[in-house]
């Protein structure tokens, strides 16, 4: 079986690029399979510029780049982006496409960063039409990590010289259909090349990010010092000290959308090290109210709902007032809180709503949304009646006005019981049976609202002497 959902791993950074025999010696199935391997390999990871990137070059008579390091940062683009990779078939020259490869690891155009691992992963059936001892070499001597995974047969003493050193660790052997076996082997050592070594941000927010460095010191060694401060005013500069055995520390209460300097210094009884620093830019605010609802509204009062509702929100404010005219009232609501519901308004009336969100900073940001009350009392229309046999009619009413849940609909019948009916809002029609030949009966349609009580509609209809009640029969109105 394919492996599952990996648990996401974070802290890590590095370029990756995979190096894809894309020629004719591959099958369509061995090339599908190859794909399914790459993705399970990495979608675990962070991807982002200060994370992992990815990339994939073709091997075929001409090396082709199927997307840049910098194109695909998030799971579900890069997973689309590796399924939709197609083969090119051709020849295999593989050294055209090592040579490719250093080029573009080391490329800004092809979105490789400076000063990051760069991690060599070639899928191969194990042959090559032209030499890669040369150009597999340049590209080790530039820090490259080169791994190799062979499904086919190839030459053992060739590809143990081309993968990085030590090649029980770098080289793997294995058929086409069990590459899932190798894959978390592979992962754990690509992570071990790009697990980040030095002072690292992640869960970045609009107010924090969590810091994260390797293990330098220890509870009895010493202890770390960490300074920040917004890089366009260093004299805001925050300190604080962690013992030796934590690895990370998050900071908060941070401005949103500013970068800062972050240096962390350890402080050794034991050893010197150098202090390591980074720039963490945090992100833009969440900006309240983006939208504004309206919803369950009746005569007299309406709901209202807007989103998000960021942290750094202190309370809301709701100024509403009908329109035309200039007459406003307002509701103070708490910063936690998303909804309210507005009450005491007049019946079928366009109302003006304003939600005004007042942040901590002073701030202030407004979105308006324009909010109608039912018509008071709403009740169905044209209540009618029609014969459909003996001893029964069709009574049938227009739809009341408003947001109706349902209507009922009572008999009361001159001689038997009487009888009730609910009927969801979309029937406007009910028979109504055993109604005795020469007796006049009451019936009587009732909108069912949320927040109101509708106004029933009231008719008498008579049945005539030994033969049914018709339309035009007698009956009056109530």
């Amino acid at each position: 079986p394919l492996p599952g959902p990996q648990p996401s791993v974070s802290n890590s950074e590095g370029d990756l690029l995979f190096l894809l025999d894309s020629s004719g010696s591959v099958s369509f199935h061995e090339f599908s399979r190859v794909k399914e391997f790459m993705w399970d390999l990495v979608q675990p990871f962070t991807f982002g510029p200060r994370d992992v990137q990815t990339s994939i070059i073709h091997i075929s008579t001409t090396p082709t780049m199927e997307f840049p390091f910098n194109r695909y940062l998030a799971r579900g683009t890069l997973q689309q982006a590796i399924k939709d990779t197609r083969q090119l078939m051709g020849d295999t020259n593989t050294g055209k496409a090592l040579s490719y490869a250093k080029e573009k690891l080391f490329s800004d155009e092809a979105g490789a960063r400076p000063d990051v691992p760069k991690v060599l992963v070639w899928v191969t059936d194990g042959f090559s039409t032209d030499d890669i001892s040369e150009p597999m070499q340049l590209l080790k001597d530039m820090g490259v990590t080169v791994f190799i995974v062979s499904t086919g047969r190839g030459n053992y003493l060739e590809l143990s010289a081309a993968a990085s050193q030590p090649p029980e660790k770098h080289l793997h052997f294995v058929d086409v259909d069990d590459l899932p076996i190798i894959t978390k082997e592979l992962r754990d050592a690509i992570l071990d090349v790009i697990q980040a070594n030095r002072l690292h941000a992640v869960d970045i927010t609009s107010t924090s990010f969590r810091l994260t460095w390797p293990e330098l010191l220890s509870q009895e060694t010493g202890y770390y010092t960490l300074e920040y401060a917004p890089i366009d005013d260093p004299g805001r500069k925050r300190t604080q000290q962690v013992s030796g055995a934590h690895t990370s520390l998050t900071l908060s209460s941070l401005a949103p959308g500013t970068t800062y300097e972050v240096a962390l210094i350890p402080e050794s009884n034991v050893h010197y090290f150098a202090p390591q620093t980074t720039r963490v830019t945090t992100l833009a605010e969440e900006i309240s109210p983006a939208q504004v609802l309206i919803s369950e509204s009746g005569p007299h009062s309406f709901h209202v709902s807007w989103a998000p509702t960021p942290a750094s929100v202190a309370g809301y404010q709701l100024l509403y007032g009908p329109l035309p005219g200039n007459a406003v009232e307002l509701l103070e609501v708490d910063g936690k809180r998303n909804s309210t519901v507005v009450e005491n308004l007049a019946p079928n009336t366009t109302y003006l709503v304003t939600v005004t969100a007042i942040y901590k900073s002073g701030m202030e940001k407004s979105l308006s949304a324009k909010a109608c009350t039912q018509e008071e009392g709403s009740k169905v229309r044209h209540l009618r009646f029609e014969d459909m046999g003996p001893n029964t009619l069709k009574a049938s009413w227009d739809s009341a006005d408003g947001k109706v849940l349902g209507y009922r609909v009572r008999c009361r019948r001159q001689t038997g019981p009487s009888s009730v009916l609910s009927v969801s809002p979309q029937i406007h029609s009910v028979l109504l049976t055993d109604l005795a030949a020469g007796t006049t009966n009451k019936v009587c349609v009732k909108p069912v609202y949320k927040n109101q009580a509708g106004k029933g509609l009231c008719r008498l209809v008579r049945m005539q002497p030994g033969e049914l009640g018709r339309g035009d029969g007698s009956r009056g109105a109530v």
